[in-house]
């Protein structure tokens, strides 16, 4: 859905404040100033400041998920009766992270503080939303990677699957301090899509690695 005028101001607005301040540190007040707008027109368009969270996180959620989606769909046409690795999937999230990232170079730590943001207790309806809802594209993706695991029970794959967004969520949503101190420390600034490459053998090895409950896997 298309949105008007002031609704993509607002949203622009608030965008801006949560990438710099933070989601809690933010207030209405400073995103109406932003906007240059008042408080009943956040209401009309968002109807609260949790709307308005959930309208961010839409903008990002959505082509990331479809991103993957697609290229689900390429490889599977391309090729009938073929295995799909592990470091072909990631390397699509990669890929699609980076789509994200293309107009705005703080997109990928706003993403990630969102995805943060959603396993916090209090944020239930926003964490139904960024997973149940858009958990259906995905479907194809998860089942694949699941294939190409080591194998193990639907609980570890769980946990796995969390400890590879953990490690993607400090890293990205960290990545401007990050290479910082990677500049101080080495006097090097890396490239974001050096970063994202590196990462993709790392979280591979994790998904196959041995379970908890086998001695041997294929590795």
């Amino acid at each position: 859905m298309q949105r008007s005028k002031t609704a993509n101001q607002i949203l622009k607005a608030a965008e801006a404040l949560f990438s710099e301040q933070g989601f809690s540190e933010t207030t209405m007040r400073q995103i109406t100033a932003a906007a240059d707008v008042n408080l009943a027109a956040v209401n009309y368009h968002f109807g609260s400041k949790q709307g308005l969270i959930q309208a961010v996180s839409e903008k990002y959620l959505t082509p990331f998920c479809d991103y993957i989606d697609d290229a689900v769909t390429e490889r599977l046409s391309s090729e009938s009766g073929v295995t799909v690795t592990s470091d072909e999937l990631m390397e699509m999230v990669m890929r699609a992270l980076l789509d994200v990232r293309h107009d705005n170079t703080h997109a990928l730590s706003m993403f990630m503080r969102l995805l943060d943001l959603s396993y916090m207790k209090s944020q239930s309806v926003l964490r139904e939303y960024m997973f149940l809802q858009q958990h259906v594209k995905l479907e194809r993706f998860l089942e694949l990677l699941r294939n190409d695991s080591s194998p193990m029970e639907d609980d570890e794959f769980f946990w796995r699957l969390h400890f590879l967004m953990g490690s993607m969520v400090f890293t990205l949503s960290n990545f401007h301090t990050l290479i910082s101190i990677e500049k101080s420390e080495f006097d090097k600034e890396v490239e974001i899509e050096k970063v994202l490459h590196r990462m993709i053998p790392v979280l591979t090895a994790g998904l196959q690695a041995r379970s908890d409950k086998t001695f041997f896997c294929r590795l």
